[in-house]
């Protein structure tokens, strides 16, 4: 029950969305109820959502008090004699199947996507991928990988399409350190869900082996990133043509050419002594340089689309830009950057329920046309009031006089 006029989506619409048989059949299907009494995974589900809407800092202690509040029980109906301590949760995280979690989150996703029509999809698929670090209080982490500071970090690399989190992937091991490992194990993940996509990949300058860019040619990903410019290449012809308008805007284009891209290959020598060698890949790749007009920086982009202009391919890597809002909002507004818990399996269901709650909040506020902070706020206000109709209405009351519209 919504005390906001004008909006078109509330909390009730959003929980339509993550139904009772969804939550049911996916503790059928995995081993999440295995050997626990209280904590199942629907309330676990309910426990991590209520809590990330409700608390500026999640913490265990929190979601402590939060369970055994007779309102949590009350919106979620659950048994009123159940308690849990803050020991059980911390237990039950680390050992929680997040298969239910990671399934719960890519059904959801599902749905949400579909809320919104196909013109308000971009014109072109834009699937924008990237990763953001986390090392904050984690000198205790069981996994990860060691920062310059002394602490152990995680990765969260994700994929982005403009409106949803699409891809998500938490990476401990120090090899994933390296964006070149990390960001084509999501986009290749991401191609597996979508056998027949029209995306176009936008990665920034994580992406950089010629080696990912030829196999992501091999297997028909399109995909758009931003080089160094001291990249080595060997020019093979200009697509700019001789009547073309070279001024895009508020940027100039300086060079659209078909390339060919060196790549370190490990030799041996007579002596059987390992050596470093740079040699041309086969493979043909376009590069893009534009100058912006106001500060006359040079961007250099690297691509495999040979059929859209190069306007399209720089306006594509300009809307890279909204995965850092994303993530900017994911730690400002739903407080990831704080770890409720330590090691690799609790990291997981966290980020899951997360990302749950997040689409919650986009689809709210693309909705309703609201801000980030605002949305978050309103729809915890909504929840909120939900419960207290609830407790009305269980008390043989009538809570549209309490919440008049």
């Amino acid at each position: 029950m919504s005390i906001f006029k004008n909006h078109k989506i509330t909390v009730n619409h959003l929980m339509g969305f993550i139904p009772e048989g969804l939550l049911t059949h996916l503790s059928q299907t995995t081993q999440v109820d295995y050997y626990t009494k209280v904590l199942h995974g629907r309330k676990m589900f309910y426990l991590l959502m209520y809590g990330i809407l409700a608390h500026e800092k999640l913490s265990q202690r929190s979601l402590e008090d939060t369970f055994n509040d007779p309102v949590f029980k009350v919106l979620f109906h659950l048994d009123e004699q159940e308690s849990v301590r803050r020991s059980s949760i911390s237990e039950r995280l680390s050992k929680i199947d997040p298969a239910f979690f990671k399934q719960a989150y890519e059904c959801i996703y599902e749905q949400f996507a579909d809320l919104y029509a196909p013109y308000e999809r971009e014109k072109y698929h834009l699937i924008r991928v990237d990763s953001t670090m986390v090392s904050e209080s984690v000198g205790k982490l069981v996994e990860g990988m060691d920062n310059k500071r002394g602490k152990k970090a995680i990765k969260y690399s994700m994929g982005f399409d403009g409106l949803l989190p699409c891809q998500s992937e938490v990476f401990t091991a120090p090899g994933y350190g390296s964006e070149d490992i990390a960001l084509p194990q999501v986009v290749m993940n991401h191609v597996k869900k979508q056998a027949h996509h029209q995306n176009i990949y936008v990665l920034d300058r994580g992406l950089q082996s010629t080696r990912n860019m030829d196999t992501f040619t091999q297997k028909d990903i399109t995909f758009v990133c931003r080089a160094k410019e001291n990249r080595k290449y060997v020019e093979l012809a200009s697509l700019i043509l001789t009547d073309q308008e070279l001024d895009l805007g508020d940027t100039l284009l300086i060079k659209d050419a078909k390339v060919q891209l060196y790549t370190g290959q490990t030799k041996k020598s007579k002596k059987e002594t390992s050596y470093y060698q740079q040699t041309l890949v086969d493979q043909e790749f376009r590069m893009i340089v534009v100058e912006s007009k106001c500060d006359h920086k040079l961007y250099v982009f690297l691509t495999n689309d040979f059929k859209r202009s190069a306007n399209e391919i720089a306006q594509a890597y300009r809307r890279r830009w909204d995965i850092e809002v994303f993530f900017r909002f994911l730690k400002q507004e739903l407080n990831m950057s704080h770890l409720i818990s330590l090691n690799k399996n609790g990291i997981q269901v966290m980020l899951y329920m997360i990302l749950i709650v997040a689409m919650m909040v986009l689809i709210y506020k693309k909705a309703n046309r609201l801000g980030y902070k605002t949305a978050k706020r309103r729809l915890a206000v909504e929840v909120r009031n939900l419960a207290i109709a609830m407790i009305v209405v269980r008390c043989g009351g009538n809570p549209n006089l309490m919440f008049k519209t």
